[in-house]
C-alpha cells in the first residue's frame, strides 16, 4: 500500500479506509465480509470527482453554455478516462479482488478500474477532506485539464485548421515534433505545423497531443498561408463563401 501511497503522493491517516477502497466486492463476497467492500467508497467517489472537475471547468471556461461544459467533463470522468487515469499510477496492481474475477483478468478490465479509481479519491475525501481531495484530483488530471484549456472539445482547433486550410487546397497540414525538453514528469513539446512548404507556426505543450493543438491554434490566429498565392481550389473556396481564405488579387 504504501508504494501506491507514494505514487499519489499522499499518505493516509486512517489506513482502513484505503484498504476498503481497494478492496472489490467480489473479494467481500468470497470472504463472507459483506460490509467491507469499495462499493460505497465508489459512490462517494463519484460524486466528488463530479464536483471538482464541473467547478474546475466553470472557473476555465466562463463563456461555455451547460452543454458545451458537460461534454468536456465527459471526457474527464467517464469510464473509460477513469480507467486510464488508474491504469497511470496502477492502480490495478493493488486492487484486491476474489479468485474468481482474478483468474478472469479483472484486474485490468476497464469496469474494475474506473471503480477502484472512484472509491481512492472517496477514500481520500474522507481521510483528509475536501481540499487535499481537490488537490489530489486536479494533479492526477493536470495533463488532461491542461490538454482542454489548450484543445477544448468544441473548439478543436486542429480539426478547424484542416477544414480551413483544405477549402483552398487538397493538401492537409502536416505536423511535426521538433524538440522535447524537461526532466521526465515535466516533459515540453516543441511542435510545427506547416501546409504546402510554409511553416504556419509552432506550439509548445506537456504532451504531444497537446503542443500540435497550440501550433494548430497559433496557425489560425496568424493566418501564415494568406503568404501563398491562390489556387483554382482556393478561389473556388473563396467564391462558396469559405471562412479560411487569400487576400483578393493573390
Amino acid at each position: 500500500m504504501q508504494s501506491l501511497e507514494n505514487r499519489i503522493h499522499y499518505k493516509f491517516r486512517n489506513s482502513l479506509l484505503l484498504a476498503e477502497a481497494l478492496t472489490h466486492p467480489s473479494l467481500a463476497y468470497e470472504s463472507a465480509s459483506p460490509h467491507f467492500d469499495s462499493q460505497r467508497l465508489e459512490f462517494l467517489g463519484d460524486a466528488i470527482l463530479q464536483l471538482i472537475v464541473t467547478e474546475e471547468l466553470y472557473r476555465m471556461f466562463p463563456d461555455f453554455p451547460e452543454g458545451r461544459l458537460t461534454k468536456l467533463r465527459a471526457r474527464v470522468v467517464s469510464r473509460r478516462a477513469l480507467a486510464r487515469f488508474a491504469l497511470a499510477i496502477d492502480l490495478g496492481s493493488y486492487v484486491l479482488l476474489g479468485k474468481g474475477e482474478e483468474s478472469s483478468g479483472g484486474r485490468r478490465r476497464p469496469s474494475t478500474l474506473a471503480d477502484a479509481f472512484e472509491a481512492l479519491i472517496g477514500a481520500v475525501y474522507l481521510d483528509a477532506g475536501a481540499t487535499v481531495a481537490r488537490e489530489l484530483v486536479l494533479r492526477l488530471f493536470e495533463a488532461e485539464i491542461d490538454g482542454m484549456a489548450a484543445s477544448p472539445e468544441e473548439l478543436n482547433p486542429k480539426g478547424e485548421l484542416q477544414e480551413c486550410l483544405q477549402a483552398l487546397h487538397p493538401q492537409a497540414p502536416a505536423y511535426q515534433i521538433l524538440s522535447e525538453s524537461g526532466p521526465d514528469h515535466r516533459r515540453v513539446f516543441l511542435a510545427e505545423v506547416s501546409w504546402r512548404g510554409l511553416v504556419l507556426a509552432t506550439g509548445r505543450g506537456k504532451s504531444k497531443k497537446d503542443a500540435e493543438a497550440r501550433a494548430a491554434a497559433e496557425a489560425l490566429r496568424a493566418r501564415a498561408w494568406e503568404q501563398l498565392p491562390g489556387t483554382a481550389t482556393g478561389q473556388a473556396a473563396i467564391g462558396q463563401g469559405a471562412t479560411c481564405h487569400l487576400p483578393a488579387g493573390q
